[in-house]
């Protein structure tokens, strides 16, 4: 029986690892986990605050990235304590975004207005960003 997700993997383009533990690590905050040995270099693991659930990065080959790719609606959705951490999160995001660079997220719903996914009464306060790869991202409570 299915007790919970061990692990999402995303995917980045190769060579961009420091952009990844950059953007994972600290703009979003998750922990730096150590990758097995053999796979050093080639993976980032991040643990998800205490409840043993991880973020990998791997990376993808160029067919992962083309313009249709980086337009998917698959993501990964990340629920935070409180709509306070909710909203301090998408600040850090949203700066990083107007900061530029290297790890910046590619896009980033902006703080205050209307977030970029379905509308309706049954959606939880949220909102969308996809990290400097392209990969969508949604925050929730």
């Amino acid at each position: 029986m299915i007790t919970g997700l061990h692990h999402v993997n995303i995917l980045v383009p190769t060579g961009t690892l420091s952009a990844a533990n950059v953007f994972y690590g600290s703009t979003l905050g998750l922990d730096p986990r150590t990758v097995p040995q053999l796979q050093a270099g080639t993976l980032a693991w991040f643990d998800i605050a205490s409840s043993g659930q991880q973020l990998h990065v791997a990376f993808g080959r160029d067919a992962d990235f083309t313009e249709e790719a980086r337009a998917s609606r698959r993501h990964p959705c990340f629920r935070l304590e409180s709509p306070e951490k909710l909203n301090e999160l998408q600040q850090r995001i949203w700066a990083h975004f107007e900061r530029g660079g290297e790890s910046a997220p590619s896009e980033c719903d902006r703080p205050g207005r209307e977030n970029s996914g379905a509308k309706g009464v049954e959606y939880p306060t949220r909102f969308f960003a996809r990290d400097y790869a392209g990969n969508r991202l949604e925050f929730t409570v």
